[in-house]
């Protein structure tokens, strides 16, 4: 499972960079940039947990470091993803379960502004002087737009995707209420609990009736 983990982890990375850099930035829109790289570590920091989304974090951030037409310094964006991932993943959903989407939204909120807020210290440490030109609380409010905006159609596919990969009994009977439990914000529905409480009631029935029956034989 470790390798499949790898693999999935790293082609997500790629695939998301590749949209990133070709689509996405050149779309020009005003302040930010939507970070798809950011949602893919997220996504899966979600379903692996702390530790594998801080990695996860640094590989993907040194990839866009490297990756052209990058003009800061290497290693900058590595430090905040990873930061993210491992924040992230506390918190992953104890049980396997999103039963409502205020949680990750707000996680994909918390993250894309620490994210930008963190890369500008980060930046300010090293004396990289890449965008300073731009504000700082536009690049902030609109990397939070963004990012909240195109969530619902990534995050929940990723999670998806990665938990293809566990072999956990909780995760694979919860594997089909993701897109439901992201989408449904604040309905409180539980699915899975619903229809074990609906087994259970009617086998109390069944059981029931067959008392009854026994009942009516002896007389």
């Amino acid at each position: 499972m470790r390798i499949q983990r790898t693999v999935l982890s790293v082609v997500l990375v790629v695939v998301a960079l590749v949209v990133q850099v070709s689509v996405l930035a050149r779309l020009q829109l005003p302040g930010a940039t939507p970070d798809l790289l950011l949602l893919v570590v997220l996504g899966l920091a979600f379903v692996y947990g702390h530790v594998a989304g801080a990695l996860t974090g640094f590989g993907a951030g040194l990839l866009a470091d490297l990756a052209p037409p990058a003009d800061h310094a290497a290693g900058r964006y590595a430090l905040v993803l990873c930061v993210i991932g491992y924040l992230a993943g506390l918190a992953r959903p104890t049980n396997g379960q999103l039963k409502s989407a205020l949680t990750p939204m707000a996680v994909v909120v918390a993250a894309a502004l620490g994210s930008t807020l963190l890369y500008a210290g980060v930046g300010a440490l090293v004396n990289d002087t890449a965008a300073r030109h731009v504000g700082l609380g536009s690049l902030m409010l609109t990397a939070a737009l963004y990012d909240l905006l195109l969530a619902p159609f990534t995050v929940p596919l990723i999670m998806a995707f990665a938990r293809r990969t566990e072999n956990d009994p909780v995760t694979e009977s919860s594997r089909g209420d993701v897109a439901a439990g992201w989408l449904a914000s604040g309905t409180g529905l539980r699915i899975g609990g619903q229809q074990n409480g609906l087994r259970v009631r009617a086998a109390r029935g069944r059981a029931a009736r067959a008392g009854r029956i026994k009942g009516v034989k002896r007389l």
